[in-house]
């Protein structure tokens, strides 16, 4: 204990040899009261000057008349509202209000309506209408200003509609009073009628039973009439109704048509998925045409050197022959001639790949040309010419694949194992399929000629014959450079290996030279095949193009139209298509069975209606009239007077009545309009909102100044000899906190009492709580700077904030969030705000007994926390400290 006096004493000693230590000290235990005092000043009564919140005030009131005397309560209002100092009021047209509250010029605006007198009027009427004072408010200029014109409003509203209570009440009970005097006189006349109401009220029933038959007879007739002119009516549309049944029969016999049709388009539904597959191929085609292009052209460039290459070496084979006649000059010329002429067997290997490559592509146009056909769209001449193209191009293509395979089959003597046996297979198997598709085209071609649609099973075995054409063409181009390239180019290479070992033997050589001629001759026509077709491919691209173009656009504006129209076809001929048949079946039976009987039982209807009918509608509504004009309210103005007189006979004396419409008119008017007055007792009163709100803005201010402590003075001491241990620092500095925090409770305290005078019921009490609520709050922020160094300082301003949401200082705790409502009981401001409101307001000691010993539980928590954690946690704080000073801007 001495230990931490010692530091104690020090940290005095210490302030006190500085001037400016002096003067801090002073102004820290000052400042919070400033905070505390400025705000309590502030808000000491902020209701009680409002004139200078301007409220625009207009009235478009016409006026109105309440029996014969002029009245206009829009005016009046405006009379008293001038005399009303309470809100600034200003007097504008309604242009001046709207522009004015839109900019900000007045808080809020009242509108009088023109008609607004004579809706209060209305109340005397049988139809009264609610009037209605039109309140506008600009919220967004101030939070509290929305609430005292509000305040203002309301009060308008119930001045006019006290003022209006009564007067409006005055007139009526003027009248009741008036009645009162009449019906005392009228009294022996009143009491002969009520004998004569009763005898009649007795005959009602028979009265009532000879009306009822008469009146429920003149109530059908309008319905009788309509019906009977409706079979008028009826008579004469006979005539369409004949021609209509007749139509009837017609549709009958040409339903076996429509259930064609309708089968036709649940066919056309199931093609929707390949008429889209075909609509989505032609747009990729227009859309990559470009490319088709370039490569024909780059094909025709190729074929034009392929044949120029091969038309060389054949041109000098005739010179080979000769010398081969020659005898040993033969082999040195032929190796010669090989040699000079390799490219020319080079081009052998891409003229046929690009002759696969065209047959492809007449394979893939056969597959376009089929879909085309499956899905019956576009112009038939157009699709005649198709075919027709196709099956040239087949038959071409038919020979090539001929060419090539006779091509192939020499150069495959020149392999090892039979190599290219595999790829003449293939084509054979093309070529093949091509002389199957011919015939095809030929029938497809030959019903076309015809003005028939090909069948679709041709169609569909067009389309798988060109598929399979297509997918073999494909595997061997995919192939080709991998696998038929070497084979090819090791044939050739074989080739003119054994021609140049023709030295020695001549006759063997000479043996190869047809074998040569015909090699030569398959390739130059392989290369003529490939530059006419891609000539003829390339003069008919400009018109493909633009057909493709056409077609493509066409189908993608349509296509979807298209879908949906087949679709919700579809849908009838599967949903609606039988009923409409069953129904078209029934009305056809009807016409043929029924329809000649009724049209006889019609005409003779119509004629009664035309001749008899009125005769017997105008006796009716005749005796109606009289029944249905005089009888019921007759009947009813007995049977309620009967029932009036003998409720007053059974409820009230008719005397005890007159007697209460004579009672004063001005006592009961000035009852009816206040019949409530409001008595309010004021539990613990408070004189000002400044006063009230005092003990939130001294709890507030002290934590404010427990926090400006920590943030100015140092919770740890210089000890470079180890004199003290933890604790003793820890108290021996808190000391000095506690001494600044008692003199910021009392300061505080007495400046709200003595110099703000504040309305205080405990004076001293006040004062007390308020050093005990500082010594807390000190205690706590100390705790946690000491404990935890700057980041204390975080948690002391953190703590701060969710107090002053969760206290209960300004709002009512039941209004904020429900986490704040939870936060609320374990929070020091709770209490140390109750405790002062307490002093402030009068002591309740249930509650003072509950906010002390909660402070106090929050003292001794916060101490015993430091003396658990201060130690162990002072080499990790020590740290923070050191690497926060190493930032040169953390202290």
């Amino acid at each position: 204990m001495k230990k931490v006096f010692q530091i104690y004493q020090m940290d005095w000693k210490r302030i006190f040899s500085v001037p400016t230590g002096i003067l801090l000290a002073i102004a820290i235990m000052i400042l919070p009261s400033v905070y505390a005092w400025v705000n309590i000043k502030a808000m000491w009564d902020p209701y009680k000057d409002t004139s200078g919140i301007k409220i625009a005030v207009t009235s478009l009131d016409k006026g109105g008349e309440v029996r014969g005397r002029e009245l206009n309560i829009g005016e009046e209002l405006i009379d008293n509202l001038k005399k009303n100092k309470k809100l600034g009021w200003t007097f504008v047209n309604q242009e001046e209000a709207e522009r004015g509250v839109k900019h900000g010029e007045y808080y809020a605006s009242l509108l009088i309506p023109a008609d607004f007198s004579e809706k209060m009027i209305s109340v005397l009427s049988e139809n009264p209408k609610r009037a209605e004072i039109v309140y506008k408010v600009n919220e967004k200029l101030n939070a509290v200003a929305p609430k005292i014109t509000e305040k203002g409003a309301t009060g308008v509203v119930g001045q006019v509609s006290e003022h209006f209570t009564n007067a409006v009440d005055q007139a009526v009970l003027t009248e009741f009073n008036k009645a009162g005097v009449e019906l005392e006189r009228e009294l022996p006349t009143i009491r002969n009628i009520e004998s004569k109401v009763f005898a009649l009220e007795k005959q009602l029933p028979a009265i009532r039973e000879m009306g009822d038959r008469v009146r429920e007879l003149d109530k059908k007739m309008p319905e009788i009439r309509e019906k009977s002119q409706k079979v008028v009516e009826l008579e004469k549309q006979l005539p369409k109704i004949e021609q209509l049944g007749s139509s009837i029969l017609r549709i009958e016999e040409r339903l076996p048509k429509l259930r064609e049709v309708g089968n036709e388009i649940l066919l056309i539904q199931k093609k929707l998925p390949v008429i889209q597959k075909a609509a989505e191929k032609t747009a990729e085609i227009d859309r990559n045409f470009y490319k088709i292009e370039e490569a024909v052209a780059k094909g025709i460039t190729d074929a034009q050197k392929a044949n120029q290459i091969i038309m060389a070496a054949r041109q000098e084979l005739p010179e080979i022959a000769k010398v081969a006649e020659r005898g040993s000059g033969f082999a040195n010329q032929l190796n010669e001639f090989l040699q000079k002429n390799a490219e020319a067997f080079q081009a052998i290997v891409p003229v046929i790949r690009q002759n696969v490559s065209l047959l492809q592509q007449t394979a893939d146009s056969a597959v376009q040309l089929t879909e085309s056909i499956q899905t019956e769209s576009g112009d038939p001449q157009r699709a005649l010419s198709s075919v027709e193209l196709l099956k040239t191009r087949v038959q071409t293509g038919e020979a090539v694949v001929g060419r090539t395979i006779n091509l192939l089959a020499k150069m495959n003597q020149y392999t090892e194992g039979n190599q290219l046996g595999g790829l003449i297979s293939r084509l054979t198997d093309v070529r093949q399929n091509f002389q199957q598709q011919e015939d095809v085209l030929t029938q497809i071609e030959a019903a076309m000629r015809n003005g028939r649609e090909p069948a679709t099973e041709l169609a569909g075995q067009l389309n798988r014959l060109a598929s399979s054409a297509s997918s073999t063409l494909g595997s061997v181009l995919n192939a080709y450079d991998s696998e038929t390239v070497p084979t090819i180019t090791q044939s050739l290479t074989a080739l003119i290996e054994k021609a140049r070992i023709s030295n020695e033997v001549v006759q063997t050589a000479k043996a190869k030279l047809p074998d040569i001629q015909q090699i030569l001759n398959d390739a130059q026509a392989g290369v003529q095949f490939g530059f006419e077709e891609l000539t003829r491919v390339q003069a008919e691209l400009p018109r493909i193009r633009t057909d493709i173009h056409q077609t493509a656009s066409a189908i993608a504006g349509k296509m979807k139209q298209f879908t949906a129209t087949v679709n919700e076809a579809a849908r009838f001929v599967k949903n609606d298509l039988p009923s409409v048949e069953q129904r078209i079946h029934k009305a056809a039976d009807f016409v043929r069975n029924d329809l000649p009987a009724a049209e006889r039982e019609v005409r003779k209807v119509s004629h009664f209606i035309q001749t008899r009918l009125p005769e017997m509608e105008k006796a009716v509504h005749q005796a109606a009239n009289l029944i249905e004009a005089d009888l019921p309210e007759v009947e009813r103005s007995v049977r309620d007077a009967a029932n009036r007189i003998r409720k007053f006979q059974k409820e009230q004396d008719l005397r005890e009545i007159i007697r209460l419409l004579k009672n004063d008119v001005k006592k009961e008017s000035e009852f009816l309009t206040k019949p409530i007055e409001l008595k309010e007792e004021k539990v613990f009163p408070i004189p000002n909102y400044g006063s009230a709100m005092s003990p939130f803005y001294t709890t507030l201010s002290l934590w404010v100044g427990a926090m400006l402590l920590i943030s100015l003075f140092r919770t740890d001491v210089e000890d470079s000899e180890n004199m003290y241990q933890s604790h003793h620092i820890y108290f021996g500095r808190l000391l000095t906190f506690l001494t600044i925090g008692v003199f910021q409770g009392f300061i505080v305290s007495m400046g709200d009492i003595f110099l703000l005078h504040a309305y205080v019921v405990e004076k001293f009490w006040f004062v007390l709580f308020s050093i005990l609520t500082s010594i807390v709050f000190v205690t706590i922020t100390y705790t946690l700077v000491s404990v935890f160094g700057n980041i204390g300082k975080g948690l002391a301003i953190i703590f701060l904030v969710l107090q002053f949401s969760s206290s209960g200082g300004t709002f009512p705790i039941s209004q904020t969030p429900e986490v704040f409502q939870k936060i609320n009981p374990f929070v020091p401001f709770t209490y140390a705000v109750s405790l002062l409101r307490e002093a402030v307001g009068g002591i309740v000691p249930d509650i003072v007994r509950t906010d002390l010993l909660a402070l106090l539980f929050f003292l001794v928590l916060t101490i015993v926390f430091a003396l658990l954690l201060k130690k162990p946690l002072s080499s990790i704080t020590s740290k923070l400290a050191a690497n926060a000073k190493k930032t040169k801007i953390l202290s």
